[in-house]
């Protein structure tokens, strides 16, 4: 597989049929630092739960526990993407607090989650050019890397949540490469450098024996889940390369062509995931809070239901539906 087999169109996308309303026709879809507060209390104190549950000497009680901790594990990630938005509090503070917070059990930077999906949303489209699906422009991949992908993949063993932090968000080298002005550097440094220390001297009073019992089944479920949000949002959809030429960045409106959306029961879609499933709209109109986006009335048009689209790419081998698109496999997902 190389470079030059895949797809590379360097003119625009068409268009959705219908287009999308222009974002000014919402305007008044700001965040609330009431909604805002409402989520954070409400993970928080699933949080608290579940961690209780968690240490108690009971296996029901434990298990009960720790599937309660990988949900309020998942939404903590919710959390620093909305608060990354700044559309989870009217507040700019409060998002800044809430964000290093959801940093915690989300186990990701919030300084990096904040820079690197700014680049993201800028060009989403271009996949040498998107930092977090530059990663995955098609290449000759090594046997030992086929090997694990396709294991992984098969296994449901959530390698991808793990590499998608650790490439995107932990990878300070490739930071330092992606953003060389020196202050941003420091606080990129500084914020992962504090971030672990957190984690090493929770380890070191708690013991890392009972930080397993406590976190280690959930951090795999919440990984699991993520691994399917995750995934389904662009990959296995054509992109262009830029291949080292100018680039212009695609519109917001035109974005929703390489971006595709799950559909989960409401009450998950809502309380849960803040829509974040609903990514093509997330996309179209990235300053609208996800806890407002079902009050957009658009219909996108790669809308799938998550259990279909799951049990399809499944069938899928990973070095496959990773590294290559749909114009390129034959498999429409």
């Amino acid at each position: 597989m190389t470079a030059e087999s895949t797809w590379i169109d360097h003119s625009k996308p068409k268009t959705s049929v219908t287009p999308a309303p222009p974002v000014s026709q919402f305007q008044n879809l700001k965040p609330s630092d009431l909604i805002g507060a409402l989520f954070v209390i409400g993970c928080s104190v699933a949080t608290g739960v579940a961690i209780c549950l968690s240490t108690l000497d009971h296996w029901l009680l434990w298990f009960l526990g720790q599937m309660l901790l990988a949900f309020a594990m998942l939404q903590w990630f919710v959390l620093i993407h909305e608060a990354g938005h700044k559309t989870l509090f009217r507040s700019a503070a409060w998002n800044k607090f809430v964000g290093h917070l959801a940093s915690l059990l989300a186990g990701i930077p919030f300084e990096s989650w904040k820079t690197v999906h700014a680049v993201h949303h800028r060009w989403t489209g271009w996949q040498d050019l998107d930092a977090t699906t530059a990663t995955l422009v098609p290449r000759q991949l090594k046997l030992w890397e086929r090997i694990i992908i396709n294991g992984c993949w098969r296994l449901w063993i959530p390698l991808f949540s793990v590499l998608y932090r650790l490439q995107n968000y932990w990878n300070l080298p490739r930071l330092y490469k992606l953003f060389p002005l020196r202050e941003k550097r420091l606080r990129l440094t500084l914020n992962a450098m504090v971030l672990l220390a957190i984690y090493v001297s929770v380890c070191w009073l708690v013991g890392f024996e009972q930080i397993l019992v406590m976190f280690a089944l959930a951090a795999i479920l919440s990984l699991m889940m993520q691994d399917i949000l995750i995934l389904s949002q662009h990959t296995h959809i054509p992109m262009q390369l830029s291949q080292g030429e100018n680039a212009v960045p695609f519109t917001p409106a035109e974005q929703e062509f390489f971006t595709r959306s799950l559909e989960f029961p409401r009450w998950f879609s809502a309380l849960v995931l803040l829509n974040l499933d609903a990514h093509e709209l997330h996309h179209i109109y990235p300053s609208v809070p996800g806890y407002y986006l079902s009050r957009i009335g658009y219909e996108t048009h790669k809308s799938v239901s998550w259990w279909r689209w799951l049990m399809k790419a499944k069938q899928i081998p990973g070095e496959v539906f990773l590294f290559q698109n749909s114009h390129r496999s034959g498999f429409d997902i």
